[in-house]
């Protein structure tokens, strides 16, 4: 039967099959299956093959606006079974990506309140990778749906109960808090799966949109430290070191812009917390400059192509002297840099010249970038540099005009 079953599976990707099987009912006849099966085995695979009909979408509306199927189906988040729970995300998922249904979707979930404990559940202790990436591209897209969800999520403390609890269902979940959450799920996808990496970086990224975000990770009984210990991690020892190809910079720059944008958000709020002060953060400027200099060297590349290339072949692939992506994370890399550049004292400069992070190659790139939108931020730090090394200092008024001293 397995067998057999497991062929309607892989059949029901057709569309004239997915029709038959609406024809028939076959979402009702999973409904019964729901309800009496104790085999996990045929209920991952029921599940898996309304996912697959979903994916169209008229069939996906019908699903959609079955309230009790709904219901039944958010349910199975609080299954045991990991093959279910991964289908069962899928499922989500590819209703949340069909906009006629999206609401229906956000809606149903909002209104069930156990659906955020079963979701914290398994982003703080599955182990399943495959799984914790699925589950964090459905908080992704729940998020970037309805911020009011997002609002929601990141007040909620205490357990709320969906109503009768299933015999599936954990007999006892913790108080969550969604940001520990999403940090120990991407620790666990960090070294197999870059991909899911990036989907709990833009969650975070999401999260700091709004200020009870910001709040919420500075204000956890660790202020912010875990936070930004793995984002520092990842800046620092992960991404853009010093003997990876410039190029590399293009596979990077969307995980590399959601990172940033987070490091930036509780570097302006949490100004006053030990970690945060530059002395513990030099590797991170050297890190930021780096980014800048590849972003350079693939800007340069990218020109030189569309030079090469006939205007019409110009034309047709959308050669553009600066990709949108690398623009994006041009700019929230020099907002980061620029303030960090602005507390740093004496002791901090001489630190980075030792430790190879500041030299002029590196801080006249940094000041190409920076200037004229943070003039400010530059002049500080040249102040500083001035007590320094006076050398380092005159040869980047040399090349840098704006930034002489006035007589």
């Amino acid at each position: 039967m397995e067998n057999d079953i497991c062929k309607v599976w892989d059949m029901s990707m057709d569309e004239d099959v997915a029709l038959f099987l609406q024809e028939f009912n076959a979402p009702h006849i999973f409904m019964g299956v729901f309800a009496k099966s104790k085999c996990p085995r045929l209920i991952e695979i029921c599940v898996g093959i309304l996912g697959n009909m979903a994916c169209f979408q008229d069939i996906c509306m019908s699903i959609s606006k079955d309230g009790n199927l709904g219901q039944v189906l958010l349910q199975r988040l609080c299954d045991s079974d990991s093959p279910t729970l991964l289908e069962t995300n899928r499922l989500l998922l590819t209703c949340l990506s069909q906009p006629d249904v999206a609401n229906i979707w956000v809606e149903r979930i909002r209104e069930n309140p156990s659906v955020y404990d079963c979701v914290c559940f398994i982003m703080s202790s599955s182990t399943n990778v495959d799984l914790l990436v699925k589950v964090g591209e459905v908080v992704d897209k729940l998020f970037d749906l309805d911020e009011e969800l997002m609002l929601n999520w990141i007040k909620n403390g205490s357990r709320q109960s969906m109503g009768q609890s299933t015999d599936d269902s954990p007999e006892e979940l913790p108080d969550f808090k969604v940001i520990p959450c999403v940090l120990e799920a991407a620790k666990q996808v960090r070294s197999d799966n870059p991909e899911g990496l990036d989907v709990y970086m833009h969650i975070l990224q999401l999260l700091t949109t709004v200020d009870e975000g910001i709040q919420a990770i500075v204000q956890s009984p660790d202020g912010g430290k875990d936070t930004w210990s793995l984002l520092y991690d990842l800046v620092c020892c992960g991404f853009c070191q010093p003997d990876d190809p410039p190029i590399i910079i293009q596979e990077q720059k969307t995980v590399l812009a959601s990172i940033l944008s987070v490091l930036s958000a509780i570097f302006a709020a949490q100004t006053e917390q030990e970690y945060i002060k530059i002395g513990k953060n030099i590797p991170m400027i050297g890190s930021l400059i780096r980014v800048l200099q590849n972003m350079e060297d693939c800007v340069k590349r990218s020109v030189d192509n569309s030079k090469e290339s006939k205007p019409e072949e110009t034309e047709k692939m959308g050669v553009t002297e600066e990709d949108f992506h690398l623009k994006i994370l041009r700019d929230i890399c020099c907002e980061l840099l620029s303030n960090m550049l602005q507390e740093m004292t004496k002791e901090n400069i001489l630190e980075g010249l030792k430790q190879g992070h500041l030299n002029e190659q590196k801080c006249s790139c940094a000041f190409q970038n920076l200037l004229p939108l943070y003039f400010a931020s530059v002049e500080s730090f040249l102040e500083v540099l001035r007590e320094t090394d006076q050398t380092l200092a005159s040869n980047l008024e040399r090349n840098f005009p704006s930034l002489r001293l006035q007589p």
